[in-house]
């Protein structure tokens, strides 16, 4: 008897981890994804529209991108510490001042300096909730899951965590372009600001951001020096690619559209790569084992090439729809692939902190091929800046290939 009472009892495991969560879990989480889809397009689009200049939209969207990374590992350091419920509920209304603050900046006429420094507050602040929530589910997956359905669950976790990021990133810019369009350009970021007040904060706040992985307060932390290693950096350089081709892509798609008068509706255009990818992305946890991860990086990052030698070509005044839409067949298998990467190779105690860094390098990547393809289509031309997804595209796949090099000198790795 006195056994019982003095022994605390284990959390009883669930047979799937939707009975781990919870239903509700789901919609908030993908909802609290899309002021961090909706704020880049947003911002590019509204200094855009306003200032006339697609170089200032592509530099403050840049900026948007610089804070994101800066920011985002020092705050996945503050959650390894001290949980979401902590951290997240500040960030998010911290990021919806900032937004906020936007738009009345740039319509005051403010000087460049003053409006890429106000994007990149709205960057720093942005909450990331794609790396917080599959570092959740991915503890839950390992404290509340039955052991024998912990690996399919883990594969299908990310799947669809990359499948919601894909879907987030289509609902988002096609929102900014509606919104934009057809009310104003300043309310896009308005929605965000008030997503990140309530959709964000009710994630942090969600039971299961307090469930933490089994010997989590004793376990010790790898140094930090651990992610800094060729079999994480690696992945995170596949997500610097992809973060180069998704800038290229939105930024020149902006100015194409522009050159035709319809620079407002590019969110909606760039919401076609999105739906192939999301459904590709959902896809991935159907191929057969035998295709490894570091084929599947190079065989769909080959399909991004393609497709975007197709779209480098379009002529003045043809649709990017179809272009578009073959891009999202390579986009969503090779970001499945990479996140996941980053996520079992995590160093001991440092998954926030490895999933933020993957995800800010995609940002950073962004911001750069956003600010300089940006000057490049004001410059020269949407012509030429539609080079760029191509350029980058190239990249992705010699990543893919070192990795597979990689791999072949340490075939212990994943």
């Amino acid at each position: 008897m006195s056994t019982t009472t003095s022994t605390p009892a284990p959390p009883q495991l669930a047979p799937s981890l939707v009975r781990a969560t919870g239903w509700g879990y789901y919609p908030v989480a993908a909802i609290a994804r899309l002021p961090f889809a909706m704020v880049v397009v947003g911002v590019l689009t509204y200094v855009a529209t306003v200032t006339g200049s697609v170089a200032l939209g592509g530099l403050a969207s840049g900026a948007v991108g610089v804070g994101v990374v800066l920011a985002g590992p020092f705050v996945g350091g503050l959650v390894d510490r001290h949980g979401q419920r902590r951290v997240v509920p500040v960030v998010g209304l911290l990021n919806a001042v900032a937004v906020a603050v936007v738009p009345l900046v740039v319509h005051t006429d403010a000087t460049r300096p003053l409006v890429v420094a106000v994007a990149f507050l709205a960057g720093a602040t942005v909450p990331q909730v794609a790396p917080l929530s599959r570092t959740r589910l991915v503890t839950i997956v390992g404290a509340r899951v039955v052991p024998e359905k912990r690996v399919s669950t883990f594969a299908h976790v990310m799947s669809y965590e990359s499948a919601i990021d894909e879907t987030a990133f289509v609902i988002g810019p096609v929102l900014v372009g509606v919104l934009a369009a057809m009310v104003a350009p300043w309310l896009p970021l308005a929605v965000a600001a008030a997503l990140s007040l309530t959709a964000v904060v009710a994630f942090a706040l969600h039971p299961t951001a307090a469930v933490r992985a089994v010997g989590h307060a004793t376990e010790e932390r790898a140094p930090l020096r651990e992610i800094v290693r060729a079999r994480v950096l690696v992945v995170v350089g596949g997500a610097f690619a992809v973060g180069l081709f998704f800038g290229t892509t939105l930024t020149s798609l902006t100015a194409f559209m522009g050159e035709q008068g319809r620079g407002d509706e590019a969110g909606l255009a760039y919401g076609a790569m999105g739906l192939t990818s999301a459904v590709l992305a959902l896809g991935v946890a159907l191929l057969p084992r035998a295709f490894a991860p570091r084929w599947r990086w190079v065989v769909f990052g080959t399909v991004i090439i393609v497709s975007s030698a197709l779209y480098a070509t379009l002529a003045a005044g043809a649709s990017p729809i179809l272009a578009l839409l073959l891009m999202g067949l390579g986009v969503g298998p090779v970001l499945v692939t990479v996140l996941s990467m980053a996520s079992a190779r995590s160093p001991q105690g440092r998954a926030a902190t490895t999933m933020t860094l993957t995800t800010a390098a995609l940002s950073l990547a962004q911001a750069v091929a956003s600010a300089v393809t940006g000057q490049l289509a004001e410059a020269q031309g949407a012509g030429l800046a539609m080079v760029l997804p191509l350029v980058s595209a190239v990249l992705l796949v010699v990543l893919g290939l070192a990795n597979v090099a990689l791999e072949r000198r340490a075939p212990a790795a994943t």
